[in-house]
């Protein structure tokens, strides 16, 4: 069946449920959408391919050569270009076979297979790196959304109480100063709101350029429980990568060593002369390493010099991602922290400030300047703690869904 096929089925699948009950667009649908549909992915698993391939014909012995000739054929004389004359003459066929040793056999298998499983390691990443920017362009709209709700509050609320003004103006509880000072608040707000529209918009299109629709309607994504350090450094896609260039590095390392031991060749052939009788003619081949310490030995020793530089990487990468884990641990919690403080000490004392301001307002002992400056004031504390969740979220995410343990087997 052909591969677009499939892949166009595939996402099919996860799609048309969705449209069909016009839900909302959720998390964990959207990284398998964004997976599904991923150029980066279906490379990484069209070089899985061709490892795999070349791997299965790495054991076998080279193929035979056909060898055809004449030999000793005149080329003087009255016999010049014949074929038959000439006792010395003779037509020749044979086959030659380089034998190549079932240890050299076996150093290209798992040289093969080491490449195999380095390219199955680089798929498996670039499915959890679809998934990683998948979860942090979904959180960005998801949270661009709620933010412009509090925006589009914040704009009817001016409206609400400009109209509230006008009309005690014309009732003369109120004054022009009052109306002027709503108005300008609801200019502000109103460009507030198209800020942050656009803002929203741009964070749907980033969010539509991995699950290759539009989204309008999000859903609050679930909080999965974050990895240990050993975890998510294990599970790191660059040290796992690296762990697979260094098994590389050692096989072929090995293969290039039993090089000291050349390949024989062996070879069979039937002359054929007229008037004479026919001649069989077999040999071996057998290459002489005359300076091995300077060529066979030098050749291992560049490869295992490779095998240090792959080690030394792979340290490096795993001293880089146990700082990366724990920076991002540290900035989750500290994020944690200030969304509880600034939830008790800031957005709980506003939501209070706004009750007592509506209550005055309603018993005619302050403004409505007064009112809509809380109500504002409150909206902008929500804002403030809406950026520091998604923030949050951001960091969980880089937590979570970094390591090859999600996704790793798509």
């Amino acid at each position: 069946m052909n591969i677009h096929l499939v892949r166009a089925a595939a996402l099919a699948a996860v799609l048309l449920p969705r449209l069909a009950e016009a839900v909302p667009l959720s998390f964990e649908t959207a990284l398998d959408v964004a997976v599904q549909r991923s150029e980066a992915v279906r490379a990484g698993r069209a070089s899985l391919q061709s490892a795999a391939e070349a791997s299965r014909a790495a054991g076998q012995l080279p193929d035979p050569t056909l060898n055809v000739g004449v030999d000793n054929l005149p080329v003087t004389g009255p016999d010049r270009l014949n074929t038959t004359r000439d006792s010395m003459t003779m037509k020749r066929i044979g086959f030659s076979q380089e034998w190549v040793s079932q240890d050299k056999r076996a150093a290209r298998r798992n040289a093969a297979e080491a490449l195999v499983n380095r390219q199955g390691v680089l798929a498996k990443a670039a499915a959890a790196d679809t998934r990683l920017q998948t979860a942090l362009a979904y959180l960005d709209a998801f949270y661009a959304g709620e933010a412009l709700k509090l925006a589009t509050l914040t704009e009817h609320h001016a409206h609400e109480e400009l109209e509230a003004a006008r009309s005690r103006l014309s009732s003369a509880n109120a004054n022009s100063q009052e109306v002027l000072a709503l108005t300008g608040a609801r200019g502000a707000a109103e460009d507030e709101s198209a800020e942050v529209r656009q803002q929203q918009s741009a964070a749907v299109v980033q969010l539509e350029r991995w699950v290759g629709s539009r989204a309008d309607e999000l859903s609050l994504p679930k909080e999965e429980p974050l990895p240990t350090e050993q975890d998510y450094v294990g599970a790191h896609p660059a040290v796992i990568a690296l762990r697979r260039d260094v098994d590389l590095a050692r096989q072929e390392a090995a293969l290039i060593a039993t090089n000291r031991n050349p390949n024989w060749t062996w070879d069979v052939s039937y002359g054929q002369r007229t008037g004479y009788s026919d001649l069989v003619t077999f040999g071996v081949s057998i290459p002489i390493p005359l300076a091995p310490s300077q060529r066979q030995d030098r050749d291992t020793a560049a490869k295992l010099a490779l095998v240090d530089k792959a080690e030394a990487d792979l340290a490096e990468a795993t001293r880089a991602a146990v700082a990366e884990y724990r920076g991002l641990a540290s900035d989750a919690q500290r994020l944690q922290d200030r969304i509880d403080r600034y939830r008790a000490g800031v957005a709980t004392p506003a939501a209070q400030r706004t009750s007592v301001a509506l209550a005055a307002y309603a018993s005619n002992q302050t403004s409505l300047v007064t009112l809509f400056e809380a109500r504002h004031a409150e909206v902008d504390v929500q804002r403030k703690l809406l950026t520091l969740q998604r923030d949050l979220a951001r960091t969980r995410a880089r937590l979570v869904y970094k390591p090859l343990t999600q996704g790793a087997s798509s």
